[in-house]
C-alpha cells in the first residue's frame, strides 16, 4: 500500500503567534505537555537543520517566548501538541511570517473507521478549526497522500 501523509494547512487573516495559537487549542482540549511528560519543539533557524529540542512542561512559557522571539520570526518553529482525551496529536508548523500554520497528525493518528488507511481529517478539522477561528483563522486546505 505505501506510506501515507497527512496535514491541514491554516491561513490567518494576519501574522499569529505561537502564544496565541496554543492559547486558543488549550480550550478546545490541546495541551503542549505530550503523553510522555515532555515538550518537544524545534526551531529551523539559519542553518537549515530542523533540530528538534526538548525541555519539560515547566519551561513551556520560556519555550513559547524562544519560538516567538523576534529573531526567529524569519525562521519556522514547530511545536507537538497532544489532545489527552482523545489520545491523539501532532505537530504545528509554523512558518516564516507567521500567517500559515500546518499541523500534521503524528501522534496516534486517528483513522477513518470503515476506511483505516486514511487519516479522520474531520476529527481534526471539528477539534481544531472552531479553536482557530476565533484567533483569525481565513482558511485551511486538508491533504492526505499516498507515496
Amino acid at each position: 500500500m505505501g506510506s501515507r501523509d497527512a496535514d491541514i494547512d491554516f491561513t490567518f487573516t494576519s501574522p499569529t503567534s505561537v502564544r496565541v495559537i496554543l492559547d486558543a487549542l488549550a480550550g478546545a482540549g490541546w495541551s503542549v505537555e505530550v503523553s510522555c511528560g515532555r515538550v518537544e519543539y524545534m526551531i529551523n533557524d539559519a542553518d537549515d537543520t530542523y533540530e528538534w529540542r526538548y525541555g519539560i512542561p515547566d519551561d513551556i512559557g520560556e519555550v513559547v517566548k524562544l519560538l516567538d522571539a523576534l529573531e526567529n520570526l524569519a525562521h519556522s518553529v514547530a511545536v507537538n501538541v497532544h489532545h489527552p482525551a482523545a489520545d491523539t496529536g501532532g505537530m504545528l508548523m509554523f512558518l516564516a511570517g507567521r500567517t500559515d500554520v500546518s499541523f500534521v497528525p503524528s501522534i496516534n493518528r486517528r483513522r477513518i473507521q470503515a476506511a483505516p488507511e486514511f487519516t479522520d481529517l474531520a476529527w481534526y478539522l471539528h477539534s481544531l478549526v472552531p479553536a482557530l477561528v476565533a484567533v483569525g483563522l481565513e482558511g485551511y486546505e486538508a491533504n492526505e497522500v499516498r507515496y
